[in-house]
């Protein structure tokens, strides 16, 4: 099976901010990657990574995928617990739902910051910012 880890992050919130993403197949890493985005706050970023991993996912599979955030947030907000009050969030959220449409089926988990993969896609994001 494939599993994205995503991970997105600012300095300020709002401030400089980046994204991490790595796409693996079980334990193993597949493929990484990691850009400074455009000024915006955390949950802006988070759900830019996320778009991110499911676009480089639908390169490995089109069958089944599990996405791997540490943003408890956007797990909810995805799985309908949390409604999306901020304006800036729902074209993204949005954006999400039609990138779901290249999977047979997706499944969202989140992890703490901790777990070892969202380790990895947590340094990616934040060597672009030390790189800024």
């Amino acid at each position: 099976m494939i599993y994205t880890n995503s991970d997105g992050g600012s300095r300020g919130n709002p401030g400089p901010a980046a994204i991490g993403v790595i796409i693996r197949k079980d334990e193993e890493i597949i493929t990484k990657y990691s850009e400074i985005i455009y000024d915006c706050t955390n949950n802006v970023a988070e759900y830019l990574a996320l778009i991110k991993a499911l676009e480089m996912a639908s390169k490995f599979t089109t069958d089944e995928v599990t996405c791997v955030l540490d943003s408890e947030l956007l797990v909810k907000q995805l799985m309908g617990e949390y409604q999306i009050k901020s304006k800036n969030l729902l074209p993204l959220f949005l954006r999400v739902q039609k990138l779901q449409e290249n999977f047979n089926k997706i499944k969202y988990v989140h992890v703490s910051r901790w777990d070892r993969f969202q380790k990895v896609v947590d340094k990616l994001l934040n060597n672009e910012l030390d790189k800024k």
